[in-house]
């Protein structure tokens, strides 16, 4: 359908999309082109920052598009954002050539340390930014798919499916962490130099990726949006509902959760490799279960099954661990995060933007009523009245 995406925008989705590409164009200018003494300069440590939690939002809405919509939920989404942060890793590290401490033109600098003889066959391909690319999308979408397979074949729903998603996470840490894997160990992959040519470290670059990242988030909700809206959102959110029925009625829920799901892998890698470049480093620990669990509190407080409410869901939660992580509160941040998960989930349990567009609604639907019975005023026709 040519007007999918257009068709799909209403105005509060308009306003995100406007909002975000506000964000994207500004504060790379402002940045860049106005004095550091200026009051509307953004520092360069707030671009990278801002460009972290970017990226968390696409996270966040590849999680909340499964499981606000589909009813899938994954407590191992970190999982597909670490690969395509290693994918990227691994062309970052593939620029550093000559420059690196050892000086090895083909390997990194931890393939030397620990004697590795050649380069191996999987890193191949990754001094090219188009195959990097390419497997930042393949890789998270090829094990989403595998592990979907299986699982959804399987008819492995729930609670059952959410431990299954923190295993393999799990999995993925541990085999990380061997430094004979070839990914840095525990130490993971760092010291990055260039980016197709240019600084990584540079505040040109950095003002770039921030704005790489915003354009990313809009095309992510974008998408999220046309397939919510389309035909197909209609059967997930069936299939979230009552997926027995949906399927007694003749759709292969299994293949539409499949999609679905690999989609949203694929989405998770995308963020990921845009993380990586600003902040510098990419190890295992993106892999703890811990994390995952985290981006589904960023859903829940910003609204399940909203979109927009879990990207702003991702930025309100970051910005707090920020905040209080960085004083005295640092050691009480984890209950206060456990805290703000269970307040949101007993008073505001359709999250922040869930529960604004609730409490709006009522204020909505009131001139359509008015609209109604003016028209039907004008047509001569009226409600009976029940005292005659």
């Amino acid at each position: 359908m040519p007007h999918a995406l257009t068709r799909s925008l209403d105005r509060g989705a308009t306003a995100f999309v406007l909002v975000v590409a506000a964000c994207g164009i500004l504060i790379p200018l402002s940045n860049l082109l106005l004095p550091a003494g200026s009051v509307f300069q953004v520092p360069t440590y707030l671009v990278a920052l801002w460009g972290k939690y970017v990226c968390y939002a696409i996270l966040a809405l590849a999680i909340d598009l499964i499981w606000g919509y589909c009813g899938i939920l994954s407590l191992g989404h970190g999982a597909f954002f670490a690969l395509g942060g290693y994918a990227m890793g691994m062309y970052l590290m593939r620029q550093i050539g000559t420059r690196g401490v050892y000086g090895n033109p083909v390997l990194p600098d931890f393939m030397v340390f620990l004697n590795w003889p050649e380069l191996p066959w999987y890193w191949y391909g990754f001094d090219r930014f188009w195959f990097a690319a390419l497997m930042v999308v393949v890789v998270p979408g090829l094990l989403a798919f595998c592990f979907g397979w299986f699982a959804f074949r399987s008819r492995v729903t729930g609670v059952y499916l959410s431990i299954i998603t923190q295993a393999m996470t799990y999995a993925l840490l541990l085999g990380f962490f061997r430094n004979n894997f070839g990914f840095g160990g525990n130490n993971g992959l760092t010291d990055f130099k260039d980016i197709l040519g240019f600084n990584v470290q540079a505040d040109g670059t950095r003002a770039t990726l921030f704005a790489l990242s915003c354009f990313a988030l809009i095309i992510g909700f974008l998408i999220c949006r046309a397939v919510v809206t389309s035909k197909l959102g209609k059967v997930l959110i069936a299939i979230r509902d009552a997926e027995s029925r949906t399927r007694f009625i003749g759709y292969r829920v299994e293949s539409y959760k499949l999609f679905v799901f690999t989609l949203s892998a694929c989405m998770a890698g995308v963020a990921g490799a845009l993380y990586v470049p600003q902040v510098g480093i990419i190890n295992p620990s993106e892999f703890a279960p811990a994390n995952s669990i985290e981006a589904v509190i960023w859903v829940a407080v910003g609204g399940r099954g909203t979109l927009a409410g879990a990207a702003l869901g991702a930025i309100v939660v970051n910005y707090a661990k920020t905040y209080f992580t960085s004083g005295p509160l640092a050691p009480y941040w984890l209950f206060m995060l456990g805290a703000m998960f269970v307040l949101v989930t007993l008073l505001l349990p359709k999250g922040i933007v869930g529960t604004f567009s609730a409490l709006r609604q009522p204020f909505m639907a009131r001139p359509a009523t008015i609209d109604v019975q003016s028209a039907a005023r004008e047509d001569g026709v009226s409600e009976p009245n029940m005292a005659e």
